[in-house]
Order: structure tokens, then C-alpha cells, then sequence
């Protein structure tokens, strides 16, 4: 598995990285799934305050702790979770960024966290007092790095210009490209992407058409559109699954594609699509099959 240079945190991350939102609960379930993970060179694995209200970290910690030191260990914060009344705010102030990382820790049963990310963002946000605690955060050794999760380009720009960020996650797919639009410049600020959702909810697997079938469409593709690209990509690569992936890390600004596994198998059905072949050739004509959008809100 080649690994890749998160923009300048100095870390290197595998190009598949395990999204971990989709871990069973059960922690001896969660331990095979992680470990054929490990074993297949994914050293990259992530997770979020928010997923399961923080039940999802307790799993994944008690899932890491015997390969702690071996991987890049990261989580999102920002999303406030009221257990009293279970409804969620949006809180990126610096005085509950700083709270929440000790609970993260806690659950996630490690002294640092390799990557912290804000989970969300607008542009009313006041990002100067988030990328303080972010800051004051690494000078604490509490986290080795910081990037932000966030499709908007107006908060994307603000965090380039203002702020120490390592990475930006954003998803990222041969069905959705409007992400295509600031990759070079993002790599141009030496910063890296961390995509998810490449797989188009499985529409770019070999399940694909089948998937299809159950779906009114996706993003700006109707339903008759989507199973007349899916076709035609098919066309172009038998293993649907490679080119997808092979697709998004075409371009140097991609460190990881964030992919989720329930189970040991699916973690090595994405493994055998990453190994296989696929031409630049292939990868090109796929792009002039699929539609290259652009974002249309959030650039002000």
C-alpha cells in the first residue's frame, strides 16, 4: 500500500484509509475488521465526536490499541451533542474544541490524536478563535496535526489563507467532481485532500447498476443518466470498483480515499480494485463520460 504525505504534518497516510463510522459495534467484530485492515497496509483510520454520540470512538480505540503507534489515528469535532434533549448544535468555539478533545481522548484511549478535524463549518463562524484552539492544541501535544471536513469553498478558502491545516476532507467521486475545480490550488498551498464518499454510496462497485435500480437518481444525474453512465464507465474498465478509485488518486493533491467496511471482506474486495490495474488512458475517457459540476453556493 503506498502511502502519502499529509500535506505538511510530516505523516504519511495510506491512499485507502478506513472510514470508521461504519464499524459494528460489537469490539471483537470491530478488532477483525480493523485488523485485516492493518494487515492489508491501511494505516490511515477515521472517525468522528459525532458518529454513534461518541460510541463510535470507544469502539475504534478499544479496536487500535495494540497497533496505537502504527497508524494515523483521526477524528472530528464541532458537532455539539446535547444528551438531554439528543438534539446537536453546531459549536466550533474554541471553548468547547478544547473541552471535547479530552472526551475524544478518553474514548479513543490515546494521549494524542494524530489528525483533528473541524467537522462542518460556515462562513459565519468565527475561524479565527477554531484555528486558535487548534494551535494552542498542537503546541500542547495534544494533536499533531489539524484540517477541516467541509465542501463549502468560501470556509475552504478562509482556512488556506488563515490557518496551519494539513488537510481538507471532501467528497470526492467520478459521479461528483466539483471538488476538481480547487485541487490544484490546494495542492499549491501544500496541503492535502482526504476524500470520501468515492464510492458513490457502492453506485461505483460492482453492485453498482443493481444499486441503481433502487435509486431516483444522484446528485445532478437522474435516474435514467445514472444507469446510462454507470454503463458506459463499465465500458471502459471491467472492474468498476478500480477505476473509481484509481480516478480520484489521480491527482497529487489526494493523500487518502476514505472508505468504510462493515465487514473483513468488503475491506478486501476495495484492496483487490486498488491493486488492479487501470491506464490513464481509462481513467481520462471515464472523465469525459461523467459531468464535471461546479459548487454553487458558499463561494461569498
Amino acid at each position: 500500500m503506498k502511502k502519502i504525505l499529509l500535506g505538511t504534518s510530516g505523516m504519511k497516510v495510506s491512499e485507502i484509509g478506513f472510514g470508521c463510522m461504519s464499524l459494528p459495534t460489537d469490539v471483537n467484530e470491530a478488532e477483525l475488521i480493523v485488523n485485516t485492515a492493518i494487515s492489508q497496509g491501511i494505516n490511515y483510520f477515521d472517525t468522528a465526536d459525532l458518529y454513534d454520540k461518541g460510541a463510535n470512538e470507544e469502539v475504534v480505540g478499544k479496536a487500535l490499541q495494540q497497533h496505537r503507534k502504527e497508524v494515523v489515528l483521526a477524528t472530528k469535532v464541532g458537532n455539539e451533542w446535547n444528551p438531554e434533549t439528543d438534539k446537536i448544535q453546531w459549536n466550533p468555539s474554541k471553548t468547547y474544541i478544547k473541552k471535547q478533545i479530552h472526551a475524544s481522548l478518553k474514548r479513543l484511549q490515546t494521549d494524542y490524536i494524530d489528525l483533528y478535524q473541524l467537522h462542518g463549518g460556515t462562513i459565519d463562524d468565527n475561524a479565527e478563535e477554531t484555528i486558535e484552539a487548534f494551535d494552542d492544541l498542537k503546541k500542547e501535544g495534544l494533536i499533531r496535526a489539524y484540517g477541516i471536513s467541509s465542501i463549502r469553498p468560501n470556509v475552504i478558502n478562509r482556512f488556506l489563507k488563515n490557518s496551519d491545516i494539513s488537510s481538507i476532507m471532501m467528497q470526492y467521486s467520478l459521479l461528483d467532481r466539483r471538488p476538481e475545480e480547487w485541487l490544484d490550488s490546494i495542492h499549491q498551498a501544500e496541503k492535502s485532500v482526504v476524500t470520501r464518499g468515492s464510492l458513490a454510496k457502492g453506485l461505483l462497485t460492482g453492485e453498482g447498476l443493481e444499486r441503481a435500480e433502487n435509486m431516483d437518481g444522484y446528485l445532478t444525474y437522474d435516474a435514467l443518466e445514472l444507469k446510462t453512465t454507470l454503463q458506459k464507465l463499465m465500458s471502459v474498465h471491467d472492474n468498476l470498483h478500480a477505476l473509481a478509485l484509481q480516478s480520484v488518486l489521480q491527482h497529487q493533491t489526494i493523500s487518502s480515499i476514505v472508505v468504510g467496511a462493515s465487514s473483513a471482506e468488503q475491506i478486501k474486495s476495495t484492496i483487490d480494485a486498488y491493486e488492479t490495474p487501470v491506464s490513464t488512458e481509462q481513467i481520462n475517457e471515464a472523465k469525459t463520460i461523467t459531468r464535471q459540476a461546479a459548487y454553487q453556493e458558499h463561494r461569498k
